[in-house]
């Protein structure tokens, strides 16, 4: 090392000399390039032109002053309390910069005491001193919108939504799940990825909810209930997790079988309906015959209760009349025995038209021979009946 005062390189008038002159020819370093070829000046000339450019943006004056070495001598200034002063104050108001903050209306922010939990900012302006505390800003009234398998905008379901039913059907479902944020200091300590979590706990829910009913139901009237149960579901599983999260609600957009036998589907459902509408054909005559036939049997019913009631009737008053008469023939069985024989005559006779008279009235017991009946209505018939026997003779000659 003695004599090499040029540097890494070795100086120039003791080049090639040294120790290493005493080294093998194939252990020998790399050997510095000579002036000879002219790498060394011009290395040297980007450097010192490097530097005097650098000096330049400095603010030196460059341009060859300072000595034959061509370097400027920078100027000092001498550091008074002016330029401190205002260096206190520039930090003063960067720490002021970090350390209030405003607070929307729809906003509420979250404040870190070295790193825990402190406090709720309110709206307006806040002042949490860094770096001691920190805060996080969290907007908690805009809705959010997380969508699970396929809606009503993207036709082309990816099959995310397809859900097995309870009757071994399959179901192509497409929701929505609509949130906000009700408690921002459970969401950042609870929660690492809101949206996912949301996502995923609202695709859980919903395929526990196909599962446990038949897909005809889930088609037409239960996509209302199966909405509401699905939030509600959602929402006791996210406070469990301490989330902070608030479901607003579940929009149910599709309910659909799934593409590929959509066209099959529609076919069994018409016929379907077609079988419903023959059925509540058949019933309706089934009601209007039946109830005819029940009309019917309660007619005859009562007819016969009638017919009972009025035989009973009946019967009673033969009996009572046959007990008052039996009375009178008691009292009277003489008068009793000729009025039954005289009413018996009446009756058997009555309906011949014949015409029984006292002998004592019509003289042939020396009664006055005057007839004490004019049967007109035997006259009349008897005249009729000989008019038609003679225009029946006339017609004859």
């Amino acid at each position: 090392m003695s004599g090499n005062n040029g540097g890494p390189w070795g100086g120039g008038g003791n080049r090639g000399k040294g120790d290493d002159d005493n080294r093998p020819a194939g252990n020998k370093p790399p050997q510095r390039p000579t002036n000879e070829g002219g790498s060394v000046p011009e290395l040297d000339a980007l450097m010192n032109k490097g530097r005097e450019q650098l000096r330049v943006l400095m603010g030196g004056n460059g341009g060859g002053q300072g000595g034959g070495n061509g370097r400027a001598q920078m100027p000092r200034q001498p550091i008074n309390k002016g330029i401190i002063g205002v260096g206190v104050v520039a930090l003063l108001g960067l720490w002021a910069f970090a350390s209030f903050y405003t607070v929307r209306p729809e906003e509420q922010s979250v404040e870190l005491f070295l790193g825990k939990y402190s406090s709720i900012g309110e709206p307006g302006l806040n002042f949490a001193p860094w770096p001691f505390v920190t805060h996080t800003v969290v907007n908690t009234t805009s809705e959010r919108t997380e969508v699970v398998g396929a809606s009503i905008s993207n036709a082309a379901s990816s099959g995310a939504g397809l859900m097995l039913t309870t009757d071994a059907n399959i179901v192509d479902i497409g929701f929505q799940v609509v949130w906000n944020i009700n408690d921002p200091a459970m969401l950042l300590f609870n929660i690492a990825d809101p949206q996912l979590t949301v996502n995923a706990v609202a695709e859980s829910v919903m395929r526990e909810i196909i599962a446990a009913s038949p897909l005809a139901p889930i088609l037409n009237r239960d996509r209302g209930l199966i909405a509401d149960t699905a939030r509600e579901r959602i929402q006791e599983i996210l406070n469990e997790y301490n989330s902070g999260i608030n479901i607003i609600r579940v929009n149910l957009e599709r309910a659909d079988p799934p593409t590929e036998v959509i066209d099959s589907f529609r076919e069994v459902q018409a016929a379907e309906q077609e079988r419903d509408r023959l059925e509540r054909e058949a019933d309706a005559y089934s009601n209007r015959v039946m109830a005819a036939s029940r009309g019917q049997a309660a007619q005859i019913l009562e007819g016969a209760e009638a017919y009972r009631a009025q035989t009973v009737n009946e019967a009673v008053g033969q009996a009572s009349r046959f007990s008052a008469v039996r009375t009178e023939y008691e009292l009277a069985p003489d008068v009793t025995r000729q009025r039954i024989y005289i009413e018996t005559i009446e009756n058997v006779l009555g309906a011949t038209g014949a015409t029984v008279l006292d002998p004592s009235l019509t003289g042939a017991q020396g009664g006055s021979g005057v007839v004490p009946i004019l049967p007109l209505n035997d006259l009349a018939n008897t005249n009729t009946v000989a008019g038609a026997v003679a225009g029946t003779a006339t017609q004859g000659n």
